[in-house]
């Protein structure tokens, strides 16, 4: 199997591991003899678990920055940036239940450099869309900025959490909702094209 391959698939069996039993309680035994190869060869390729668990969480971060900036390529306007990334983030979550488990664990996770990585991804979403609001105002107050896209990565972050408990609930109106409570107020602030301050309700 190429090396690539390789990584990959034990990247997933050990993101699964992690997920069911936990960080603490995961062992690299069990998570070598499910991939089918050596413990040695986990070191090998990890150096340990620790660099296995930073494996699994950066490969996530990767992925959900990849998704984000594919999903809001070509969108007209800031409030269709903004709902496109919202978008892929909810439908991430959807279709990487393992990852979003390992991610939310964070509070259980005593490897500092994991829960660094853990923060590494919110920094990358609000950077992401703190650059966003400003490319679509350059008058808009950085600090403000800032401000609005730490708010739209916690309130994100707590709706998924919600949504594991009301899984009626799917990407597509989870967006709404958090589209519905944050979207006015970013608009209320940005200042269009034509220099005229946008005010709630506007398109």
């Amino acid at each position: 199997m190429p090396k690539a391959q390789r990584k990959a698939q034990m990247l997933d069996i050990a993101e699964g591991v992690f997920a069911e039993r936990g960080y603490l309680a995961a062992s690299m035994d069990e998570i070598a003899e499910r991939v089918g190869v050596s413990k040695p060869m986990l070191y090998e390729y990890f150096g340990s678990k620790e660099g296995l668990l930073i494996g699994c969480i950066h490969r996530a971060r990767t992925e959900l920055l990849d998704r984000t900036q594919q999903a809001i390529t070509g969108a007209d306007g800031p409030e269709e940036v903004l709902r496109r990334g919202l978008m892929a983030f909810f439908e991430f979550i959807a279709e990487h239940k393992q990852s979003w488990s390992l991610l939310r664990q964070e509070a259980a996770i005593t490897v500092p450099s994991a829960v660094e990585e853990v923060e590494g991804i919110r920094r990358q979403q609000t950077d992401l869309i703190a650059a966003v609001i400003g490319s679509f105002d350059s008058d808009v107050d950085a600090v403000e900025a800032e401000a609005f896209a730490e708010i739209v990565v916690g309130s994100t972050e707590r709706l998924a959490l919600w949504c594991e408990r009301r899984p009626e609930v799917g990407p597509a109106l989870a967006t709404a909702y958090v589209m519905d409570v944050v979207w006015r107020g970013v608009a209320s602030r940005l200042t269009p094209a034509g220099g005229a301050v946008r005010r709630d309700g506007d398109g």
